[in-house]
This record gives structure tokens, C-alpha cells and sequence, in this order.
């Protein structure tokens, strides 16, 4: 077995982060190549690996696959024992309903706010459809926990795709300081603390 994960500039790349955080979970060793993003040799540096020209794509032994939720279903499947997907049927749907969600929403947060792990960004004033971002985002993750996360500190008790999904809006919401109940807010410690996490910040960091 030989896993390749691309992925781009940690700092910034949210779509990275989210199939890194579910490879890690596997516990499968794997290399990673870093594309440095926002630079005039980036795109065809990314087209060396990636069909799509876009970050993330992961190689399992010649096999691509790319988009971050695409990777993270492949991921499930290729690791079943790693519980990337909740076990119960109806855990699992609602899973797989807020990550395909957060694939998919969520412009006006992510345009206003993305991710940077190297700075904190406060926003004195809040935009209406940032603020609406926020209050869904909310209500997913209390309803989550709230539901199914009786197991863990996770959004389904045990670290799930879905949380993998939202652990760039983890990231966001403590950059830009953005106000969420207090369910949120446990479950946002619980993914900074993710050794995952916490390497994949390092990293971010030390490379400025």
C-alpha cells in the first residue's frame, strides 16, 4: 500500500485539512506532497499530481481520487475499520447530510473569512450573511452533539468525515472570533486539541 496525499499551503488550504484530518484518523501511513499556493508555477505544479488542477488529490497505489469529500468517502471505504462514517443509519445520513452541507454552503463565511492559521483576523463588525453562516453552523453542531455525540467530544461522539468536514470552520470561527453557543464551543476545543490538528497548525506556522 503507498498513499500519497497533495495537498496545498497549510495556512491557508481548507480543503486540504479536511481529507488530512480523515487520512490521519485511519492511522495508515502516508506521504504528502505540499504545492505552495498562490504562486505563478502553482497551477501547474498542482496539474503534475491532479486531473482537476486543484488541491487536495490523493494516490492510492496509482488510483486518484480528488475533492476533499470525494476523498473522504474513498477513505471510508478503503479503512473500514477506522469508523470514518457513524455506525448507525441514522447518525450516518445526518453525517453525510451536514458534511455534504459544508461541501457545498456556506459562500458568504467562507468569502468573508477564510482560513488563515498563521494570524488572527476579529471582525469588529459581522456581515448579516456571515452572521446567518454562523447560526446554521451552530444549530448543526448542537443538534449533532446533542443527538449523537454521547460516545466523545465529536460531532457523533468518535471522530467522524463530518468532522473533518467542519474542522476548517473550527478554525474560522476562532480567527475571526466569530460567536457561537456553548456546545459549539466544546466541540471547538475538542477539534483545536485533535492531535491532527494541532500538527497540521505547526506546520502551518513554522512555515510562516
Amino acid at each position: 500500500m503507498s498513499l500519497t496525499l497533495v495537498v496545498g499551503t497549510k495556512r491557508w488550504s481548507s480543503w486540504s485539512l479536511r481529507p488530512w484530518m480523515a487520512l490521519s484518523a485511519t492511522g495508515a501511513p502516508f506521504r504528502q506532497v505540499l504545492v505552495e499556493l498562490r504562486q505563478p508555477e502553482t497551477k501547474a505544479k498542482i496539474l503534475e499530481y491532479s486531473p482537476s488542477g486543484k488541491v487536495p488529490m490523493l494516490d492510492d497505489d496509482g488510483l486518484k481520487v480528488w475533492d476533499s469529500l470525494a476523498i473522504c468517502e474513498y477513505l471510508a471505504e478503503r479503512f473500514p475499520e477506522a469508523g470514518l462514517w457513524p455506525e448507525g443509519r441514522e447518525a450516518r445520513a445526518l453525517a453525510r447530510s451536514v458534511s455534504a452541507e459544508m461541501h457545498a454552503g456556506f459562500v458568504p463565511l467562507r468569502s468573508a473569512c477564510p482560513m488563515d492559521l498563521a494570524e488572527d483576523h476579529p471582525m469588529a463588525e459581522i456581515p448579516d450573511d456571515v452572521k446567518a453562516d454562523v447560526a446554521r453552523i451552530d444549530a448543526i453542531w448542537t443538534e449533532c452533539r446533542n443527538r449523537f455525540g454521547q460516545g466523545g467530544p465529536f460531532l457523533f461522539g468518535v471522530f467522524s468525515n463530518a468532522d473533518a468536514m467542519y474542522a476548517p470552520v473550527v478554525t474560522r470561527i476562532r480567527t475571526y472570533a466569530l460567536p457561537v453557543g456553548a456546545v459549539s464551543e466544546a466541540y471547538c476545543d475538542a477539534i483545536m486539541a485533535h492531535p491532527a490538528m494541532q500538527a497540521w497548525i505547526m506546520e502551518a506556522k513554522l512555515a510562516g
